[in-house]
């Protein structure tokens, strides 16, 4: 009886190219994934945030200043006129 059981490994077919290459795209994609969520979690040291945020303004931006809204007194609402065709 115990002479019926066969205790051998299954045979399992190579892996393909293509199983291969989708196997380890796989784990690189996770990698990613990992990396990307602990540059959210930690958090970046003041150094850094100094370097990105420069007190003066760069060449290339256009300060604004915000308008003050100073009503109208001369505004009144525009009379809607049929068009005449």
């Amino acid at each position: 009886m115990a002479s019926d059981l066969d205790f051998s490994p299954p045979e399992v077919p190579e892996p393909t190219f293509l199983e291969n290459l989708l196997r380890y795209g796989l784990f690189l994609g996770a990698i990613f994934q990992l990396i990307c969520v602990l540059a959210i979690i930690v958090p970046v040291s003041k150094s850094h945030e100094a370097e990105a945020e420069p007190s003066e303004p760069r060449s290339g931006e256009v300060m604004r200043k915000p308008k003050a809204a100073a009503p109208s007194v001369n505004k009144r609402p525009k009379k809607e006129t049929k068009k005449k065709r």
